[in-house]
């Protein structure tokens, strides 16, 4: 078998994954709201800042992935894409057990504020739904070493993923005054 033939091979195998990963990412977080698991003696009200922390890191680190890939230094590229998709899947373990263990907080804003916050927040739960498989399936391209489509999939992903990054501490910042104490 050709090194093409097993990268495509690989690549449909890692495609699976991401699916299977999207799949139960999603499911978790639809069932986190109807949910709740008590875990006594454990209180895990400090998350959100860890969580609005971990989103701007991935933001800040997107925009060095950026960077480097426009100067052509394409490890520092990968190492910030790796670094990236940790703190992104710190950030997701994080939110997934917050949500299952701890009361929701209610956005208590009134007027345009209110709009603005939904806004954010809608926008920014919709789009980190729809691109987790993209942000893997355009990962495993580069991996696979099919760099040509992994470049016409990321020019499009990208932007994405870092308005979901960018928007996610918006979210907590707008939101941190109704947090209890």
């Amino acid at each position: 078998m050709s090194t093409v033939q097993a990268n495509i091979q690989l690549e449909k195998r890692l495609n699976v994954v991401a699916y299977i990963v999207s799949a139960v990412v999603l499911l978790l977080v639809g069932m986190m709201r109807r949910y709740k698991v008590e875990i006594p003696g454990i209180d895990f009200s400090f998350l959100p800042p860890l969580h609005a922390s971990l989103n701007a890191l991935t933001a800040v680190i997107l925009l060095a992935a950026l960077y480097f890939i426009k100067n052509k230094q394409v490890e520092n590229h990968r190492r910030a894409i790796y670094a990236a998709m940790t703190c992104s899947a710190l950030f997701l373990l994080s939110y997934v057990l917050y949500h299952f263990t701890t009361p929701e907080t209610r956005y208590e804003g009134v007027g345009v504020w209110r709009t603005v916050y939904f806004f954010f927040l809608i926008t920014h739960v919709i789009l980190a739904a729809l691109t987790l498989p993209f942000i893997l399936f355009t990962f495993t391209r580069a991996y696979t070493g099919q760099f040509a489509r992994h470049k016409k999939m990321a020019r499009w992903v990208y932007p994405l993923w870092l308005y979901v990054a960018v928007t996610g501490p918006v979210c907590y910042l707008m939101l941190r005054p109704y947090y209890p104490n």
